[in-house]
């Protein structure tokens, strides 16, 4: 038998599936809809590595499977197109980035067709291309018109090495997620998506989807939703009040001081009242300059500055209370301000603490017992809370109320409610839910990105552009390098505009929207990419969407999938689409990293070109064996040994053609043939098992164990004579969404005209018969006290009495037990029978 040539091979069945049309979707077919998608790339220009793949091989896999099954599969691919990484890119190759970013696209497709993905090409989007980001700027002016789109003057995050604004999720940690630089502070005027209005839905829908806990946790706790009360503490001789929201009103007697952030405006309305105005406006300019993150960063020294002459009343106790700013405290969460009760906080304790403030006890632990009359009532733990004390210098549980008036003895879970409604009264509290979620900046000063369409006139104002006049094109007369602000601006071709609204001369926005604004609705787009009327049509958006199955990287848990789910609950609030979630399953792949399990890196000169192992070892190997290395979600080294073991198993399966060659000559070719040479049904009933377990473990993205399924098939089918026919085909197909070069090959070896994966003659997923499964003889243990001692083959479907009998009837088992009469027969079916005497 010829070697296999795994380059000849590919290369014949990607030109025959292109020819075929094997992976196309088919709008409004009568079959069940499946829509499958990968996270679009960003095309770098290092290509490929080889962690794509692994994503793409699991989508490919099911995508191919569940068209066998009977489903219309919308499989598409497109490129993240704009943005800072190629731009940044661009910037130091010095070639423009419409060339670099095509040239890096290029690539990346000839790349992504080397593994013989079954994605449909004709549905490609590149949000670059002023076809896509016309409805990018669609979108913005959407927004906009309904209240969702504005421009404020705000602090935000700047990169100094990317010369840009960026948002609070791309700025975690105080680094710049594109550069890794450090993040600093500006006033800038910006525009902002208004993602707040949805923060409850954004927590609520999450009970709706398919999606992993660890990235729902993750969303719930970056929109961070607290319930609480909102509480107005009167500023002393002045008609002022401070507003605080706190989710635990039940310490509100414990109140020593009140913190306002720096930014806070009541503290400009008291600069005659400050004594110290000097000392707190230097603070005030100190704590501008540093990002949210180091201010509020739970392990730095906390600092402050007291306002002199200013005093705040406790409302619950009429106490007078001292008044500092203090840069731990934000003006974008809450109202910024806080009441501060150092008994109970943390960080309020370290700032007492520092500052000599009172400490007041107001919450005693308990425990609780429950009594006759089923009331609970509770017994003080002084031990419990001095020690606590000791070890975290606030106690931050609940309990019972002490030192808090009428509301001594109260549970503190009870007494959050009573409370509430006792300020109530006076007009100093209602209850309120809180959120962290800050509203989106998408203002971005550089040159690869959509322009934002609004103008603004002398006149007239900020007026949008009309739709009619999209796209706003990017202009070529522009020096892209970085210079602190948008390269737009120095574009005078851009910038020769007339108000749509009055006629007069007028100046574009300068500014292009951030990269993931063009990634926050491209999954609509796949349902209908050439239209060029509308973003989509709507009776193709109610046919494909939403994504039934979603796979990709976790760290766009609080950027992409957030942005994602703002839009579609947007558009789903004005009608234009019927569902609210975009993506109903959502799977993470893990990170391939290096042999050595560092994370692959050019500087460390530990990176795998996936090119060369598609060269020597074939694409179909290189599926293999990232779909075998381990569980799908996890982070696993790279290894060339487990790359040869891939190969071996795809040629071991070359070599059982040559088999079914030998029968064939000596039989008439596609005749079947008896497995008479039996282990006939056993053979059969391991065909029906690996059905089940491949099926089910595709569903399930264990991928590794319905490969050694597989293997273990192969194995077997090495030892006969003869190979069945229909059990060689249903072979074939199971392995064919792992190999689909492989396959398609040895198909055709076996007399098949038409493709596996032909769309005029598909062939159906093969179906396990239960009946079939079961095993009619099983090897049943016997242990005497918990010790094994026998194993006896016997019926799978033995009954308990007749295994007891069977067990004590064995000479070997009467040589243990010694004559000795059985205390206890424990029997677990298809399993043991365990005799304790």
């Amino acid at each position: 038998m010829e070697k296999y040539n795994h380059q000849k091979i590919e290369k014949k069945w990607q030109e025959r599936w292109e020819k075929d049309n094997s992976h196309r979707a088919c709008d409004f077919n009568s079959r069940l809809k499946f829509y499958c998608l990968d996270m679009f790339p960003y095309p770098s220009g290092a290509g490929l590595h080889v962690g794509h793949p692994e994503g793409y091989t699991a989508t490919d896999i099911i995508s191919r499977k569940k068209r066998m099954e009977g489903c219309n599969v919308l499989h598409p691919m497109g490129w993240d197109a704009f943005g800072l990484p190629a731009e940044n890119y661009a910037i130091k190759t010095k070639v423009h980035p419409d060339v670099s970013t095509h040239k890096n696209i290029d690539h990346f497709r000839e790349q992504i067709e080397s593994f013989g993905f079954s994605y449909d090409w004709e549905r490609e989007v590149d949000t670059s291309s002023p076809d896509y980001y016309k409805w990018t700027q669609w979108f913005f002016l959407f927004l906009h018109k309904n209240g969702w789109a504005y421009r404020k003057k705000a602090p935000v995050n700047w990169c100094e090495s990317c010369q840009t604004v960026l948002a609070n999720e791309q700025a975690q940690g105080g680094k710049c997620d594109r550069c890794n630089g450090p993040i600093t502070r500006r006033e800038l005027k910006q525009w902002f998506f208004k993602i707040t209005d949805f923060a409850e839905e954004l927590v609520k829908d999450l009970d709706k989807v398919d999606w992993p806990e660890s990235t729902k946790t993750m969303q719930k706790n970056w929109i961070g939703k607290s319930e609480g009360a909102e509480i107005q503490f009167k500023v002393q001789s002045a008609k002022r009040k401070v507003e605080v929201f706190t989710t635990r009103p039940d310490t509100i007697f414990g109140a020593t001081y009140l913190v306002l952030a720096p930014e806070h405006k009541i503290i400009q309305n008291l600069e005659s009242r400050i004594k110290n105005l000097g000392e707190v406006q230097n603070y005030i300019k100190k704590a501008a300059a540093k990002s949210d993150l180091e201010r509020t960063d739970l392990d730095k020294e906390k600092t402050g500055v007291k306002l002199e002459g200013i005093m705040a009343i406790n409302p619950a106790n009429q106490e007078e209370i001292p008044v500092f700013a203090a840069d731990y405290v934000l003006a974008s969460y809450g109202f910024g301000a806080i009441m501060a009760v150092p008994a109970h906080d943390k960080r309020d304790f370290e700032f007492a603490r520092k500052f000599s403030l009172p400490i007041v006890q107001v919450i005693e632990p308990a425990c609780r017992v429950e009594m006759e009359n089923e009331k609970l009532k509770t017994k003080n733990d002084n031990l419990k809370l001095k020690n606590h004390q000791k070890e975290n210098g606030a106690y931050e549980g609940g309990g019972v109320l002490t030192n808090s008036g009428e509301f001594n003895s109260l549970d503190s879970d009870v007494a959050k409610e009573e409370i509430i409604e006792w300020l109530g009264k006076s007009g100093l509290a209602k209850r309120k839910i809180n959120y962290k979620l800050r509203d989106w900046l998408i203002s971005r000063q550089r040159y690869w990105g959509a322009p934002i369409p609004i103008i603004y006139c002398e006149k007239c104002g900020e007026v949008p552009v009309p739709e009619k006049d999209l796209p706003v094109k990017l202009p070529t007369d522009v020096d892209f390098m970085p210079h602190g602000e948008s390269p737009l601006s120095r574009s005078t071709e851009f910038h020769k505009v007339k108000c749509p609204k009055c006629g007069a001369k007028a100046k574009r926005e300068s500014d292009t929207m951030d990269t993931f604004v063009c990634s926050s609705w491209y999954f609509l787009r796949y349902a209908d990419p050439k239209n060029s009327k509308e973003f989509a049509a709507a009776e193709l958006l109610k046919y494909w969407l939403p994504v039934d199955l979603y796979v990709g990287g976790a760290e766009h848990t609080v950027l992409h999938l957030m942005y994602s789910r703002f839009f579609t609950k947007a558009l789903h609030k004005k009608g234009l689409i019927n569902f609210d979630e975009p993506f109903l399953k959502l799977r993470h792949q893990g990170m391939i990293l290096a042999e050595d399990g560092r994370k692959m890196s050019k500087s460390l000169g530990n990176v795998i070109n996936p090119d060369e192992i598609v060269e020597k070892y074939g694409a179909d190997t290189m599926r293999i064996y990232e779909m075998f290395m381990g569980p799908f979600e996890d982070s696993i080294p790279w290894s060339p040994r487990g790359v040869i073991g891939a190969r071996r198993f795809l040629e071991k399966v070359w070599k059982l053609s040559a088999k079914r060659e030998a029968q064939s000559a000596k039989l008439n070719l596609g005749k079947d043939v008896s497995a008479s040479s039996l282990r006939g049904q056993d053979l059969e009933r391991l065909m029906h098992q690996t059905i089940k377990k491949v099926s089910e473990d595709i569903e399930n993205f264990k991928f590794n164990t319905a490969i050694s399924a597989l293997m273990i098939l192969v194995n077997e089918l090495e030892k006969e004579k003869e190979i069945p026919l229909t059990l060689y085909s249903k072979f074939l197909i199971l392995l064919s969404p792992f190999a689909p070069h492989l396959c398609e090959e040895l198909w055709e070896k076996i007399g098949n005209s038409e493709s596996i994966f032909s769309p005029s003659s598909r062939q159906k997923w093969p179906e396990y018969d239960n009946a079939k499964i079961r095993e009619e003889k099983i090897e049943l243990v016997i242990q005497i006290n918990g010790k094994v001692r026998d194993r006896a083959p016997v019926a799978a479907d033995i009954s308990e009495e007749e295994a007891k009998k069977m067990a004590l009837g064995r000479e070997k088992i009467k040589k243990w037990t010694g004559g000795k009469k059985a205390k206890k027969i424990i029997f677990v079916p298809r399993k043991l029978v365990n005799i304790v005497v």
